[in-house]
C-alpha cells in the first residue's frame, strides 16, 4: 500500500505563503518554488518585479538566502585583444527562482581591457578598482549553480566567459526555447524583443543591467514554464532499449 500524502492546507491565493503552509511544505519535502507556482506567489507584475532598488551592487553573496531548484544569471563582458572584440567576463549576477539577488560581482579582466563597451555593458575602469579576481568568482558560482536548474538567454556565451559547464539536462535557454523562435524571424530571438514582447516591459534601453536581464529571463522561465516542462520532457524522454524485446524469444538466424 502506498503513502498517503496529506493535502495542504488551504491559503489566500496572491496573498503570500501562510506559515502552516509553509510547515507542511517543509513536512512533505516540497520546494518553495514548487509551493510559488502551485498557488501563484509572488509571481508579480514585471514591472515591479523588475524593481532594483534593493539590489547590492558588486555585493558578492548575498546573506542569509537560501538557494533554491532555480538560479538565473547573466554576464557582462568587456573587450580584449587588438581592436576589443574578444570577450572576457567583467560582471556575473545570478537570481533565484524569485528574483531575488544571490550573486552579484564585478570580475578583474586577467589581460589588458582594449574596449569597455561602457555604452553596452555599463561597466567602465571605475568599477574595476573594486572587482574580484576571476578565479575567487568563478569559484562562487560553480558552487552555486551546482546541481541545480539553470535558467538563461543564450547560456553559451555566459559559460563560456566563465569557463565552466552545465549538463545540458539541467539547462533551461530562453533563447533556444521553441516557442519564443518566431520572435526572432527564424534566428535567436534577443532578449530586449522577448521583454517587449511577452512581459511587456523595456530593457536594455542604454547601459545593460546583468541583474536586471537575469531577472527578465527568470520571468519568462516561470511565465512559460509548462512549455519548458513539455519540451524538456520530449528532449530527454527515456528511451526504449530495443534489444529488452528480444528477451525471451529466439531468432532464428537463415
Amino acid at each position: 500500500m502506498g503513502a498517503v500524502q496529506s493535502a495542504p492546507p488551504k491559503t489566500e491565493t496572491n496573498q503570500g505563503a501562510s506559515q502552516s503552509l509553509a510547515l507542511w511544505a517543509t513536512d512533505n519535502d516540497i520546494s518553495a518554488e514548487s509551493i510559488a507556482e502551485a498557488y501563484e506567489l509572488g509571481l508579480k507584475d514585471p514591472k515591479t518585479a523588475l524593481a532594483s532598488e534593493k539590489d547590492k551592487i558588486n555585493y558578492g553573496l548575498s546573506e542569509g538566502v537560501t538557494v533554491g531548484k532555480y538560479v538565473a544569471i547573466d554576464c557582462e563582458m568587456v573587450g580584449v585583444g587588438p581592436g576589443g572584440h574578444d570577450s572576457v567576463l567583467a560582471r556575473v549576477s545570478i537570481v533565484d527562482f524569485h528574483g531575488k539577488q544571490i550573486y552579484d560581482s564585478y570580475v578583474k579582466a586577467r589581460e589588458k581591457v582594449t574596449n569597455w563597451r561602457t555604452a553596452v555593458s555599463g561597466i567602465s575602469p571605475k568599477q574595476m578598482r573594486f572587482a574580484r579576481d576571476f578565479d575567487e568568482v568563478q569559484k562562487d558560482v560553480a558552487q552555486i549553480l551546482d546541481g541545480r536548474i539553470l535558467v538563461g538567454h543564450d547560456l553559451k556565451h555566459d559559460l563560456e566567459c566563465l569557463a565552466l559547464s552545465h549538463p545540458v539536462r539541467d539547462i533551461r535557454d530562453t533563447a533556444k526555447f521553441h516557442n519564443f523562435r518566431k520572435l526572432g524571424n527564424g534566428r535567436k530571438p534577443a532578449l530586449r524583443i522577448l521583454a517587449q514582447e511577452l512581459l511587456g516591459v523595456e530593457i536594455q534601453s542604454g547601459a545593460h543591467s546583468s541583474i536586471e536581464d537575469a531577472r527578465v529571463t527568470m520571468l519568462l522561465f516561470r511565465k512559460h514554464k509548462p512549455g519548458f516542462d513539455v519540451d524538456h520532457a520530449n528532449r530527454f524522454a527515456p528511451r526504449v532499449n530495443q534489444a529488452s524485446t528480444l528477451k525471451g524469444s529466439k531468432v532464428k538466424r537463415k
